[in-house]
């Protein structure tokens, strides 16, 4: 069954409850939002909604990790303050997701959009209680979920509100996509097909480098995820980053007919600490005192080379330490490859790879750069999410 998005569905005089994805960074006193991407992506969704002749929309998400109730440092108030002025309409915040306030709120005509403060001050949330499911679902006809970001939880808001919407439930714009994206990568690639892993720990990635390497041509490690392969190959990483349980990880990775696949860095740039000047080190071995800290030149070249005759590329995880100039050359150069490899269809998840794109100034010649992060990777390593199995489906327990 396919998910039904919103060119399907009829707002018309109707009530809406959408969950977004607001989790924006937030900082100064008093708080303003750092970066506002995440709520501007969702304004075509909210547009659609609007202009569709909803009667109400009450839009509803997460903001940060507030410990136990309501914590004003994780207040939606400046959310509220930045959609008003985007929108052009004034924004009803309401005091908790469950303030008795709410019904009178949707009985009024003189405002069509209320903002539930923070999900998360309510354990119930997280907990994916059905009575608080069942509370949010009451405020509304239909139901829309627009925040893929966090459809691999299986929160009351993106899971188990689907129970009381069987056949008002839809995909926004936003999430639509992103699943649209990811299919061609996990689905339908066109070959050859290159995937870029990078970023801190082979634990962390174990899983998507066992759904890809039966699908790639190439698999290019870099970032600290490298040392352990190296290692595991009889390689010195010197003060790298690199422990042994990935090491052992990688040895097992490294024994399958599949790992010729893999591409690891012929040389590198280092330092004596994340704090020195870069050396670059022309072989494979990384001296004692040293630690790796970027992909070298001819790694760089050769990846790059890799990347041009692709027709799909994934990218998740950065190359090296990018937040520091002497060692970003390796994920701007990477970031570089993928923008000016027209004829394929590029896409780049997870937080740092994001940064590392946007620092490069090539994010608009990006196919697709995912919102998603942790989502993003368990849909590839999936196929499916829990959020979205309840949008398809409904929910089965």
């Amino acid at each position: 069954m396919a998910i039904k998005y919103i060119d399907q569905a009829d707002f018309k005089d109707k009530k809406v409850i959408a969950r977004f994805d607001f989790n924006v960074p937030l900082s100064g006193a008093p708080l303003t939002i750092d970066d506002t991407t995440r709520i501007d992506l969702a304004i075509p969704t909210i547009r659609k909604i609007l202009t569709g002749g909803a009667k109400k929309l009450v839009m509803m998400s997460h903001l940060g990790r507030p410990k136990a109730g309501k914590d004003k440092r994780f207040s939606l108030e400046p959310v509220a303050s930045y959609l008003a002025e985007r929108l052009h309409e004034e924004i009803l915040l309401t005091e908790s997701a469950t303030d008795s306030a709410i019904k009178t709120m949707l009985g009024l005509s003189t405002n069509r959009i209320i903002l539930l403060e923070n999900l998360r001050f309510h354990p119930q949330e997280k907990a994916n209680d059905p009575e608080f499911a069942r509370t949010l679902a009451s405020y509304a006809d239909i139901y829309v979920n627009d925040a893929f970001g966090t459809c691999h939880r299986k929160h009351a808001s993106t899971y188990g509100i689907n129970t009381y919407f069987p056949q008002d439930a839809y995909g926004g714009m936003l999430l639509a996509r992103e699943v649209t994206a990811l299919a061609k990568v996990v689905e339908r690639p066109q070959m050859p097909l290159v995937a870029i892993l990078g970023g801190a720990k082979v634990q962390d990635k174990i899983k998507i480098i066992e759904k890809l390497l039966p699908i790639v041509s190439q698999l290019l490690i870099g970032g600290a995820m490298a040392y352990p392969f190296l290692k595991a190959q009889g390689y010195t990483v010197g003060k790298s980053l690199c422990d042994d349980g990935d090491v052992k990880l990688a040895k097992g990775i490294l024994m399958d007919t599949t790992a010729r696949k893999i591409s690891l860095p012929t040389d590198h740039l280092v330092a004596t600490s994340i704090h020195g000047d870069a050396v670059s080190i022309t072989e494979k071995n990384i001296p004692d005192d040293m630690m790796g800290l970027d992909i070298g030149e001819v790694t760089v070249a050769n990846y790059v080379n890799l990347i041009s005759k692709a027709k799909t590329v994934l990218w998740n995880g950065p190359m090296g330490l990018f937040e520091k100039p002497c060692f970003a050359h390796g994920s701007m150069e990477i970031a570089k490859a993928m923008a000016h490899a027209s004829d394929a269809f590029t896409l780049v998840g997870g937080g740092d790879s994001v940064s590392a794109v946007k620092r490069s100034g090539k994010g608009d010649l990006i196919s697709h750069i995912s919102t998603g992060g942790g989502a993003s990777l368990e849909y590839i390593e999936d196929g499916e999410l829990p959020g979205i199995q309840a949008l398809k489906f409904g929910i089965n327990e």
